[in-house]
């Protein structure tokens, strides 16, 4: 994340414990795991603000729907956009294709970002966006075989930037992050009562089921407020919880 930001947004400059990743993705239903360290995350959230920024010739202040399960490559979207200043609207994913977001043809949004797996049954509530990006959420971030007409491929698209964060004018802790106006502090500020209700600490491991906390600010920024280290578990089979928790060396579960 940009340097001139980091008191507003969750930092991830530095790994929260010796050779732990800081982001770990798991799919009970597919076997899939992928671990990021924090110069691996930084590095995708760099270049997802660099597309948005340089590629798209997005400012702050612009605005960005994002209708995408927790996962890492959310996190990187998520990150990236936030540190480049853009206005990000999130719908939890439960709920993500029953209503369009803000936008209406005569004003559409700056960009979108999609998951192809449901932008089929998402056709008439997906808005309307200058710039549409949709993402296959591989394990190895793979480009996808097809890409839909009118849509960009964002695994394909964001490799072409650097993984080093563009310069841009600094983010103010009163710039909005959410269409509602939220600042960036205050959504900082609600990530750290977050994670000072859930007792996390800097170095804790933190379990989280997607399937009960699909709001980036649960996932994603109250764990990173903290200093923790993320393990995202997707189709989590609660029966093997304590085995997973062992396994991971998990202090937390969420």
């Amino acid at each position: 994340m940009h340097s001139t930001s980091a008191a507003h947004a969750p930092p991830i400059a530095d790994d929260p414990g010796v050779g732990r990743p800081l982001l770990t993705y798991l799919d009970g239903a597919t076997g899939e795991r992928t671990d990021l360290s924090a110069a691996a995350l930084g590095g995708w959230a760099a270049r997802t603000a660099s597309m948005l920024r340089d590629g798209c010739g997005l400012t702050a202040g612009d605005r960005v729907a994002v209708l995408l399960p927790p996962h890492w490559q959310t996190a990187a979207v998520l990150l990236g956009a936030w540190s480049a200043g853009i206005t990000v609207s999130f719908r939890p994913w439960a709920s993500a294709g029953l209503a369009p977001l803000d936008a209406s043809p005569e004003e559409p949004l700056d960009a979108v970002f999609v998951a192809r797996r449901r932008l089929d049954s998402w056709l008439e509530t997906v808005p309307a966006a200058r710039h549409r990006f949709v993402l296959g959420l591989a394990a190895d971030g793979a480009a996808l075989d097809e890409v839909p007409g009118g849509y960009r491929d964002y695994a394909a698209e964001v490799r072409r930037y650097p993984d080093v964060p563009p310069a841009y004018q600094a983010i103010r802790g009163d710039d909005p992050a959410s269409p509602d106006g939220t600042s960036y502090e205050e959504w900082a500020r609600f990530a750290g009562e977050l994670a000072a209700m859930w007792g996390l600490r800097r170095g804790d491991r933190v379990l989280v089921d997607v399937a009960r906390h699909e709001e980036p600010a649960k996932w994603l920024l109250a764990p990173l407020s903290a200093g923790a280290s993320i393990v995202l578990c997707a189709n989590l089979d609660r029966a093997d919880l304590d085995a997973r928790v062992a396994a991971e060396g998990i202090t937390r579960v969420l």
